[in-house]
């Protein structure tokens, strides 16, 4: 197997490890002479790389080694070795790591930015399972406030859970009379007007009944 090519990284402290991938083509050749052939000139090959990569290296970072990887290859994309004539000829791709130092260097923030990235994917979970709760109760609670079966059931449920509901049913509806009270002022003030009986004043007044029948105040606002 091929030796990784050196090239120097910005600032030459580091290198970038090239592993070249040599593709050769012939016509009319066995593949155990075209094996022969790239084994005797894979140095010469070698060189036509490294050539090739250098000066763009330099351009790089030493921990850059996926972007030098992607400009190194467009810019051998094309490209074919000898250039001209019928005899076997290659082609090249590289895959490009960085300095072994440099890795060690990497470890530990990849290691924290692994662990960032599954912390908030968890705080993610854990507030969509927040919301998708939230969303339950409440329509329970709204259930249990319209509902004068499952509102004694509440009950069985354990004094804590009762003790909640009672409150929460409670200052629901400790706006319930002034809000029947400002109905029947609508409709009496439509009357106070000389309008008559309408349709308009007839159906306020249905909804105010049916408000009062629905909340137990038909007694309390009377």
């Amino acid at each position: 197997m091929p030796q990784p090519i050196l090239v120097p990284a910005r600032g030459d402290a580091f290198d970038f490890r090239l592993h070249a991938v040599y593709n050769w083509t012939a016509q009319n050749m066995p593949y155990e002479a075209l094996r022969l052939r790239a084994e005797r000139y894979l140095a010469w090959a070698g060189g036509i790389v490294r050539e090739r990569a250098v000066d763009l290296a330099r351009q790089y970072e030493p921990h850059r080694s996926h972007d030098l990887e992607r400009a190194l290859n467009d810019r051998l994309a094309g490209q074919r070795w000898p250039r001209e004539g019928a005899q076997p000829y290659f082609w090249v791709q590289v895959r490009v790591s960085p300095d072994e130092r440099v890795r060690e260097r990497l470890r530990p923030y990849w290691e924290q930015r692994i662990k960032l990235e599954c912390d908030h994917e968890l705080q993610k979970i854990r507030a969509q399972q927040a919301d998708e709760l939230t969303r339950r109760w409440c329509a329970v609670l709204q259930s249990l406030e319209d509902d004068p079966v499952t509102a004694h059931a509440a009950r069985l449920t354990g004094e804590q859970f009762a003790e909640v509901f009672r409150r929460y049913v409670e200052e629901r509806r400790g706006t319930v009379p002034d809000l029947v009270e400002l109905l029947r002022e609508a409709v009496r003030g439509h009357g106070d007007l000389g309008m008559g009986p309408s349709e308009y004043t007839e159906a306020w007044d249905a909804a105010i009944r049916t408000y009062e029948r629905r909340h137990g105040l038909s007694e309390r606002t009377n």
